[in-house]
């Protein structure tokens, strides 16, 4: 299920957290479940435990999951709340973007066309009746 690119340049527990990020809002992980041991997803990636650790407190400290005592880590209830607030911060950044994208030629139907295919791909129409 988890997958690591070692020869990208994105440091590897952050390819973690973004799995699971994504894992969550897919629905692929569910509110209260448990996550893999620390030492089971580390054999399972070839990584350093320590790697799959950083990777974990990285995802309680934004909420995402929480940890029991000698039970394990657990997907938070609010996780995708967390995320979501989290995500909704980048729009600035997005603006950004797109303004280069402008500066660059692209027309803004091109980007509201990308938009609209993401939106799609989630599931939703462009119908909101």
């Amino acid at each position: 299920m988890y997958q690591i690119d070692i020869m990208s340049r994105k440091p590897l527990y952050e390819q973690l957290v973004e799995q699971v990020e994504r894992f969550v809002l897919r629905g692929v992980l569910a509110a209260e479940e448990q996550m893999p041991s620390v030492r089971g997803l580390s054999e399972e990636l070839s990584v350093n435990p320590n790697t799959v650790q950083k990777a974990y407190s990285e995802l309680d400290r934004r909420g995402i999951v929480y940890s029991v005592p000698g039970k394990g880590c657990f997907i938070s209830p609010n996780a995708r709340t967390f995320i979501g607030n989290r995500r909704e911060g980048e729009l600035s950044r997005l603006t950004e973007e797109i303004y280069d994208l402008a500066l660059a030629g692209i027309t803004r139907e091109r980007v509201i066309g990308c938009v609209d295919e993401a939106y799609r791909k989630k599931g939703e129409n462009d119908d909101p009746s």
